[in-house]
């Protein structure tokens, strides 16, 4: 039987080779991995108050605020002001950073699919399942 601290190791371990291939396959974009998650989060959701992409992608609102100004600076997004609530904004994409993550997206996800090809479909949905177990029982004994 596996040792905790020996399964973390594994995971750790994939988990680290997995993000080189994230970097690897946006790294022609100028993007990092932050200023990516954003405008992907932004391509699929279409637009979206600030703190709720912190929520989404994990980053704290000073995290989140610094990273928005970034894109703002290249003009990948666009903040607007919530004319029902003047002290809430949202993000959304410029045709340049539509264009930008639309292209990088489809070669990140094809990086990512060559990564988890050597599961099959059922390996898959189990490693996913089994992942999300192990979440939600760390988030338990985190609440404890």
């Amino acid at each position: 039987m596996e040792s905790g601290s020996h399964i973390r190791l594994v995971f750790g371990k994939a988990n680290k080779a997995i993000e080189e291939i994230d970097r690897l396959s946006i790294g022609h974009t100028g993007l990092n991995i932050t200023d990516f998650m954003i405008l992907e989060a932004l391509l699929h959701k279409g637009p979206l108050p600030i703190n709720d992409i912190g929520k989404k992608i994990l980053l704290t609102s000073g995290s989140m605020t610094a990273a928005a100004n970034r894109l703002l600076g290249k003009k990948l997004i666009d903040r607007i002001q919530d004319p029902a609530d003047g002290r809430r904004f949202y993000l959304h994409l410029t045709k340049k950073g539509l264009k930008l993550i639309r292209g990088a997206y489809r070669n990140h996800s094809k990086s990512l699919a060559e990564v988890f090809a050597c599961l099959d479909e059922l390996e898959r949905d189990e490693f996913v399942r089994l992942l999300k177990k192990v979440g939600r029982h760390a988030e338990q004994l985190r609440g404890r």
